[in-house]
């Protein structure tokens, strides 16, 4: 796991020296496919079937944003707005340039070419940023925590999301009948419950009808909406940006404070960037122009179109424009609509959860890999029931979709925000911009941002705490873990005999039959439970392993560059296995796996050594009393290193050592 990365600057340089390797051959393979992609090779037989997959996926959180983000834009309770010709034309033009300069530009033209070796996502995008030397630890350091707040931010959309969705899609069975009024807290709850029941199952299966739902779900919306503009083609005109100025002039607090509401368009922006590691920039953008943007524009015009007909429609603007027989089955496909776009947002948080377990800013956990073809299809049960936990705690405690959007987007604001500052020094460190043509270009999107953000911040007291409340708790747990993961480190390291010092002591030692794997951090170091099993034992095994594991920052490794071996003295081995972060670390695979002449063992018959650490909270300083405790907790409840690393239960002996923080 990340705190792995703790080691001596032999480790460090030897890490990076595998590292700058294995970015290598990745840059040539990633090459070769630009070029077979360019000759019209295979992969791009495949861009239109990922374009599929990526609507059914990426698109199901902004792709729902119509349900409800036109509605609160004018009755929202800080900012209840007059539904007239200038609003209206207003608030379409701001909904219409949102999604051109967030989505369009933001990230499909600039960010998303910020890629982490193919992988996106604002982790993956602060790994690129991370310190490589002390010196510039002290420069990126408050980035790199951003990033980490922006990351633990994230979470509470992921509870918030598939609440509100869900939500406003049972309240449409309120415009069947009036009878159905009371069921829809009941009803949003079951589906809730049987959503996260099934997660342990995998996307696998049901991944394959998403897509198809979603384009039957976006053409729904772009009929809608063309319903409602043809017989009113002028509300086209609301793509002149001079309605949003007119907007601002005519009721200009309210029209500023209604801009909290008129983000949920973009909300779900973040998801293009996260999964872009499942299908790539150029299918992503493929479906969002070919199919998603219209069919958006079309469906906020529309909308548009119908409130100046029907302003008295604002409560539930967009099930009533639907005719009154298809009502039922548009609350039925927007249901399936809301449940899928759920999936993606827990989907994206078990995949954040494992980057952050893989970079060390969460403790172990167990993670479940649901598809042998696809490694990024994960299950994580902890955050699974605790996701269900709370959004069903939400859906009890604001019971509608319009409470629910007084919590919904100040977090995914801040995140966008940070997005934006963090992309600020990959333009400057990463590609060599001046800094006066990334400001240039960052500026802009900033004010933008910070606009929203300030329009959002009046939505704290009536439930955007909670987002600011779950950031803030997860930030605090993930700095705790990685300095109490560093501390322990160090407290380890100290006293220790080089490894290579400590088998010259061992001339003369009985040898056994077997080979032994002995897990330790520090490459350079012996391990304390070699040093424990020779003291007591007095045997060293034929073959031995100083197994030691990194993870890059890069999000894969190429299984031939996984290892690196060192021969230390006759039979004994140092062993450096490098994972990139959204890797499952398994050692026994890839130890069954090493082509390494003079090393030759049997992988059934490895025995492996485990330095178990008890963890104490005591007066050595390093971190205040609260953070020790709470390290001290978070360590108790940490999944265990034999499942972490896949090793075999009945063959790992654990040496225990007790550490003062």
């Amino acid at each position: 796991m990340g705190s792995d990365n703790t080691a001596g600057p032999e480790s460090i340089d030897f890490a990076k020296k595998v590292i700058a390797e294995a970015t290598a051959k990745k840059a040539a393979r990633a090459q070769n496919l630009a070029n077979a992609d360019a000759h019209g090779g295979h992969s791009s037989g495949k861009t239109g079937a990922l374009a599929l997959g990526a609507i059914g996926v990426v698109f199901g959180d902004i792709g729902t944003s119509p349900l409800y983000s036109l509605k609160e834009a004018f009755t929202e309770r800080s900012h209840v707005m007059t539904v007239d010709r200038i609003n209206v034309f207003g608030v379409c033009s701001l909904a219409f340039w949102a999604l051109v300069i967030i989505i369009s530009i933001k990230y499909l033209l600039f960010v998303m070419r910020a890629d982490n070796h193919g992988e996106g996502g604002i982790l993956a995008l602060t790994a690129l940023v991370m310190p490589q030397n002390v010196s510039a630890a002290k420069k990126a350091g408050l980035l790199v925590a951003l990033g980490v707040f922006g990351t633990a931010l994230l979470y509470g959309d992921g509870i918030i999301t598939p609440a509100i969705s869900v939500l406003s899609a049972v309240e449409g069975l309120g415009e069947v009948s009036a009878s159905f009024d009371r069921w829809v807290i009941p009803i949003a709850i079951a589906i809730l419950f049987g959503l996260f029941l099934v997660q342990s199952r995998g996307t696998k299966a049901v991944g394959k009808v998403f897509g198809p739902v979603m384009i039957l779900w976006f053409g729904t919306l772009a009929l809608l909406g063309l319903s409602k503009i043809i017989p009113d083609p002028g509300i086209i005109a609301s793509v002149n940006p001079i309605y949003a100025i007119r907007y601002f002039t005519h009721e200009s607090g309210k029209a500023f404070l209604s801009l909290g509401s008129i983000f949920l368009v973009v909300t779900g922006g973040e998801a293009l960037y996260a999964d872009m590691g499942h299908f790539g920039r150029r299918p992503i953008t493929m479906g969002w122009y070919a199919v998603v943007l219209p069919a958006l524009v079309l469906n906020y015009w529309g909308q548009g179109a119908f409130l100046l007909a029907h302003p008295e429609a604002i409560e539930s603007v967009f099930f009533r424009m639907a005719p009154e027989p298809l009502l039922l089955p548009l609350v039925v496909l927007a249901t399936c609509a809301t449940v899928i776009a759920s999936q993606a947002l827990i989907s994206g948080v078990f995949s954040l959860t494992a980057q952050a377990v893989q970079l060390d800013y969460l403790p172990r956990i167990q993670i479940r890999h649901t598809s042998d073809d696809h490694s990024g299809q994960i299950y994580v049960p902890l955050v699974n029931w605790a996701l269900m936990v709370a959004c069903i705690g939400l859906v009890l405690g604001f019971r509608s979709s319009s409470n629910l959007a007084a919590a919904y987007g100040i977090a995914v604001t801040m995140t966008m925000a940070i997005t934006t500052l963090i992309f600020f020094r990959v333009l400057t460190d990463r590609w060599n911009w001046s800094k006066f043509r990334a400001l240039a270009l960052c500026i802009p999107l900033l004010v933008i941002e910070i606009g929203f953000l300030g329009a959002n911040v009046v939505k704290i007291p009536h439930g955007g705490w909670f987002a600011l409340a779950i950031g803030a708790v997860l930030t605090v747990q993930m700095q705790t873990w990685r300095r109490g993961r560093a501390l322990v480190a160090l407290r380890i390291h100290r006293g220790e005999q080089k490894l290579v010092d400590f088998l010259d002591e061992t001339d003369g030692i009985k040898r056994v039959t077997g080979t032994a794997v002995f897990m330790f951090k520090d490459p350079v170091g012996a391990p304390p439970a070699l040093v424990n099993n020779l003291r007591h034992n007095k045997v060293l095994h034929n073959t031995t392993l100083i197994v030691s594991v990194t993870t890059s920052d890069s999000p894969r490794i190429n299984v031939a560059d996984r290892a690196v071996i060192t021969k230390i003295s006759p039979g004994v081995f140092q062993v450096q296995l490098n994972f990139g972060f959204m890797e499952e670390p398994d050692v026994s695979q890839a130890l069954a796996s090493i082509e390494h002449f003079g090393l030759d063992f049997t992988p059934d018959d490895v025995t492996y050594f485990l330095g178990h650490e008890s963890i104490i909270a005591g007066k050595v300083p390093g971190m205040n009393p609260l953070q020790e405790h709470l390290f001290v907790f978070l360590n108790r409840g940490a999944d265990s290193a034999a499942r972490f690393f896949n090793l075999p239960i009945d063959r790992v002996f654990e040496v225990g050592t007790r550490v003062e923080i």
